[in-house]
């Protein structure tokens, strides 16, 4: 049995306007035409997806489930879309890619050049996103490409290991810690800490938190008011301490000190992509990073 990709719009348009009026508006139909749609949907596949309390709706566990399958078939189909109508007029594939602020345009950009050196053809675009953004867009087919730390995959997007970087500890530079060229792990205890990430509600937080336990403590965090930044410049004018990847050495014109961990910790640099589709410029970039 086939499932009609419209009508599956149709329904993640209803959850996500919460009524049938503003689904309409936003699907350019008419109430009427909307519910003989979802009404047709829940026909073909069996059970009730949406329960009905006048012009407000509710998802019921069975919509829910279609809906998050709907959204992965939804960026499949569009991908293979653009990619029939670039093979067919001849088109240069551009590999788009998000990466989330745990991962630096530094960062990035390194991974590029490599990939650029190995393959000079290779076109791309690069934004920052935001890790629901980056989830988000991936699935949609907005994205080829996602960087980022530690972030678990949702359904319908894969995920491997590009590299393990080694992790340093930003400060600023009247940091009673900035003279010093290493410093342990243990050497933060009682430091404030700052991350970007809630604990629980972040992968790579909840992974520097599980180092700093490792290392007998529990991490006084504070999460940067100012996201989106550099991860470097978030210590400056505080007595916080960062944990960055960035070399040893100072840093923002003299205002940071980076001191190297010893003994060492690595952080993983994860790529995430749209399971089901295909893009030669992904995999070339894949391979030359790794």
């Amino acid at each position: 049995m086939g499932l009609d990709l419209h009508k599956l719009e149709h329904l993640i348009a209803v959850a996500e306007e919460g009524t049938f009026t503003r689904a309409a508006r936003r699907v350019n139909l008419s109430q009427q035409a909307l519910s003989s749609s979802i009404r047709a949907l829940e026909r073909e596949v069996g059970v009730d997806l949406l329960e009905r309390s006048g012009n407000a709706v509710t998802v019921l566990p069975a919509g829910r489930a279609l809906i998050t399958d709907a959204q992965v078939l939804r960026g499949v189909a569009r991908s293979a879309l653009q990619r029939a109508r670039r093979i067919g007029r001849g088109e240069a594939e551009v590999l788009h890619i998000g990466h989330t602020p745990a991962v630096t345009g530094d960062e990035v950009t390194t991974l590029l050049r490599q990939a650029h050196t190995a393959h000079p053809e290779l076109a791309t675009q690069v934004n920052q996103r935001y890790p629901d953004e980056l989830s988000a867009q991936l699935l949609a087919g907005e994205l080829d490409l996602g960087l980022c730390r530690a972030m678990p995959p949702v359904r319908g997007l894969g995920r491997s290991l590009v590299l393990h970087q080694r992790l340093h500890v930003a400060v600023a530079a009247d940091h009673h810690l900035a003279h010093r060229d290493s410093a342990s792990l243990g050497d933060l205890a009682g430091e404030p800490i700052v991350v970007w990430g809630q604990p629980g509600r972040s992968g790579y937080t909840d992974l520097l938190v599980e180092h700093c336990r490792q290392a007998g403590f529990e991490p006084e965090l504070h999460r940067n008011p100012i996201q989106g930044t550099p991860p470097v410049t978030a210590v400056i004018g505080t007595q916080h301490a960062a944990f960055v990847t960035a070399a040893p050495g100072t840093a923002a014109h003299g205002q940071v000190r980076i001191i190297e961990l010893d003994p060492a910790v690595h952080v993983p640099l994860h790529a995430l992509w749209p399971q089901h589709t295909s893009s030669e410029a992904r995999d070339a970039f894949l391979r030359a990073a790794g």
